[in-house]
């Protein structure tokens, strides 16, 4: 990844943590000035924010999903990242929904928002380590690098956890990212249940990483539990709930572009934007300027964007996107299509959110199902 120098480094032999070896984890990341931030329990459902220690992590508790539907449920074990993606991802963290980039009033120009926190990501599954790596590549990868987002992403430390239990929405293996972390992480989590409590198989990625854990209570992995959890983690990837046709996806979405298929899906969708919002690549902006009452001071701020918006596409004209049909047609087509000719890879990841944030339960895996299908692909099949 272009913000960090260490991602290359050989992964070391495996250790394990117990319980007590994860509440020091979060503890010693806390000490060296990390802001930490996971998966907690709160509004009924499974969000990412601040942790405070361990004991904040959603204990024994999973979901159900489906589309357009997200459901809470109680676990009969105790495993803390036994659940599938919630209703928010990393993005936020490192490229703020909303932020200030500059003021001016009588007494000149003020500088933007204040310095940001050094956040240490904890929990990040194969799917979202992955997007945070279409991100790096689409805003600090190119010519002009995104300086808020290279700020916030070179000094995060990331604690990925490898998916033992994917969700019936997650079609990550059919995107090649997951579910096994690949790359990208400081250190990669395996949870075990074998016993009472959960234990957790730890792989280093990274330096940091090494150095974060040589400061924690831990043990060496023995094969048997290293072969174990490496087992749990293959079998997750024929555990999906969904998947994708397996076809040449940027093909089919170019053929189908005169599609009839448009209509239909566009006859289901409300362009409320909630799949571009909830994606943990979608990364579009807009900025505006405002002023105070009196007109002495205004702002420029950037703030998240959405290409289902109507006046995403304003020109002098009007909207050049304005149907329904054109807008669904434009946000898939670059997600799994022209996304690989500007960033050289897929804009998805396969997490699911967009098809359970979906108001209408629009599924994009049943979608590019059916464009292979009237496409008369065979890979449409299984």
């Amino acid at each position: 990844m272009p913000v960090r120098d260490d991602d290359s480094m050989a992964t070391s032999d495996a250790v394990v943590l117990d319980g007590t070896g994860l509440h020091r984890l979060v503890e010693e990341l806390g000490r060296r000035g990390y802001t930490v931030v996971g998966p907690t329990l709160r509004d009924n459902a499974i969000v990412l924010a601040e942790l405070t220690s361990a004991d904040d992590l959603p204990r024994g508790w999973g979901v159900d999903v489906a589309p357009g539907s997200y459901q809470l449920r109680r676990r009969d074990d105790s495993a803390v990242f036994g659940h599938s993606s919630g209703p928010q991802s990393w993005k936020q963290f490192l490229h703020r929904p909303r932020q200030k980039l500059w003021g001016c009033g009588a007494d000149g120009v003020d500088a933007a928002d204040g310095p940001e926190p050094r956040y240490a990501l904890v929990g990040v599954h194969g799917c979202d380590l992955a997007g945070i790596g279409v991100l790096d590549r689409v805003l600090s990868g190119g010519a002009h690098p995104d300086g808020s987002y290279v700020g916030r992403r070179a000094p995060a430390f990331v604690i990925a956890v490898n998916c033992t239990e994917p969700g019936r929405l997650c079609f990550c293996a059919s995107m090649d990212t997951g579910p096994a972390c690949r790359s990208g992480y400081d250190l990669a989590l395996t949870e075990r249940l074998d016993g009472q409590e959960p234990s957790y198989l730890v792989e280093t990625g990274s330096a940091a990483g090494a150095d974060i854990l040589a400061a924690v209570p831990h043990r060496a992995a023995g094969p048997a539990e290293t072969e174990s959890a490496a087992a749990q983690v293959a079998a997750a990837a024929h555990a999906m709930g969904r998947h994708m046709p397996e076809t040449d996806l940027r093909r089919l979405l170019i053929e189908a572009r005169e599609s009839p298929h448009w209509e239909d899906v566009a006859s289901r969708c409300l362009t409320c934007g909630n799949c571009t919002m909830v994606c943990p690549t979608c990364f579009c902006t807009s900025t505006t300027e405002v002023t105070d009452l009196t007109g002495e001071h205004a702002e420029r701020w950037m703030e998240w964007a959405s290409c289902f918006e109507l006046d995403f596409t304003l020109v002098h004209e009007g909207p050049v996107r304005q149907s329904g049909p054109s807008r669904y047609r434009h946000w898939l087509t670059h997600k799994l299509s022209s996304w690989h000719d500007q960033f050289g890879s897929s804009g998805c990841v396969g997490c699911g959110r967009c098809i359970a944030w979906c108001p209408t339960g629009i599924d994009i895996t049943e979608e590019m199902a059916t464009f292979a299908r009237l496409a008369g692909d065979p890979g449409d099949q299984g």
